[in-house]
């Protein structure tokens, strides 16, 4: 069944709500994901694989050496849809970029 397109508006309503580290290059979230090396690279795409499989939702992806570029759009509806948003978020819950700010910035919180 095809996804709903979400207008601009909706998706960078989302993007920021979400606090979602992606951004929108027309009808594609993108983002960027530098790792230590080429193996943690690797290990990071595999792990964005295993997701992309469970939700049966693949991203277009191009590892560089430690840095991977992450592309998502919903090809069989022409756009945007909340399947890119949902991976999205799941692929951000794995970062090692994203967890290591989370950890900082929870340092310094009261508890």
């Amino acid at each position: 069944m095809r996804q709903p397109i979400l207008t601009q508006a909706d998706v960078d309503r989302a993007l920021d709500e979400q606090h979602l580290n992606w951004s929108r290059e027309g009808d594609v979230l993108v983002t960027m994901v530098k790792l230590h090396d080429f193996a943690a690279a690797l290990e990071f795409v595999n792990a964005v694989g295993a997701a992309a499989e469970a939700a049966n939702h693949h991203p277009d992806i191009d590892i560089r050496w430690n840095t991977v570029r992450l592309a998502l759009t919903t090809h069989d509806s022409g756009g945007i849809t909340l399947l890119d948003l949902a991976l999205a978020g799941a692929v951000d819950r794995m970062r090692p970029d994203v967890r290591e700010e989370d950890d900082r910035e929870g340092e310094g919180a009261e508890t």
